[in-house]
């Protein structure tokens, strides 16, 4: 059984506001990939038609769309989105990532 994931009210705020852009846009797909020094990568794509592997975690109106093969890398991570500088850019609070590379652009999980 899955713990979920948990979008903070900033990404629930960004998640809409992205969504707003097209109609069409049902929400966000977060997914992971191989690449990076450390291994996993995060990474965020609109979504327009949801597939059947996907899990839906919605906040306040607002959906993350996370296809059921990434939940073992992903599971219990919360979702901000945060200003760093003059950047704004979500972050993942993972609590199953033991290892990341220096630029903290990827991630590993023993």
């Amino acid at each position: 059984m899955w713990k979920g994931l948990r979008l903070t009210n900033r990404a629930v705020k960004q998640i809409i506001h992205l969504s707003k852009r097209d109609p069409d846009i049902k929400g966000v797909q977060l997914d992971i990939k191989s690449s990076g020094c450390a291994g996993l990568t995060y990474a965020m794509k609109l979504v327009k038609d949801s597939s059947e592997n996907d899990l839906i975690f919605t906040h306040d109106g607002a959906s993350l769309f996370v296809p059921v093969r990434a939940m073992p890398y992903i599971d219990g991570t919360e979702v901000d989105y945060v200003r760093i500088g003059l950047n704004h850019m979500f972050k993942f609070n993972n609590p199953q990532a033991n290892n990341s590379c220096g630029c903290g652009e990827s991630f590993a999980i023993e």
